[in-house]
């Protein structure tokens, strides 16, 4: 059979304070509360700059939709002129059109005008068929 070792209990700890523990216990309490106030302080800063950040951009959000509704009545009225713009722009175009159609009529007319006194004029140097044309009151 094994032998077992002697059993030992654990020293126990001293209960008698030292004079230094209410010093040691008041140092230790002073160093966590200034610890917490410098955590409470800049905790604090911080949530007070997050609501005065909170404010300012809801702020400068409420201006961008301002400005983007200024912006978009201002792209619809310039879409409406581009339109008008492009309206009388074929007209115009359709006014050049008609312009060279009525000059093509018109050349077409002095070309017929042109020969018609050319065959008067052969017509008045021959003795022609309708009597010289003056005559007959045309010219």
């Amino acid at each position: 059979m094994p032998t077992q070792p002697p059993t030992t209990s654990p020293p126990k700890p001293t209960t008698t304070p030292s004079p230094h523990t209410p010093e040691a216990r008041a140092a230790f309490t002073a160093s966590l509360t200034s610890a917490s106030h410098h955590l409470s302080s800049t905790l604090t800063t911080r949530a007070t700059d997050l609501h005065a950040n909170t404010h300012a951009i809801a702020k400068q959000e409420a201006d961008l939709k301002a400005q983007t509704g200024a912006l978009e009545k201002e792209s619809r009225r310039f879409q409406k002129e581009v339109e008008g713009a492009r309206g009388k722009l074929k007209e115009l175009g359709d006014i050049q059109n008609w312009a060279e159609v009525l000059e093509r009529d018109l050349l077409v007319v002095e070309e017929a005008v042109r020969m018609g006194e050319e065959e008067e004029g052969r017509e008045g140097k021959g003795g022609g068929r309708m009597g010289g044309g003056r005559e007959n009151g045309w010219h």
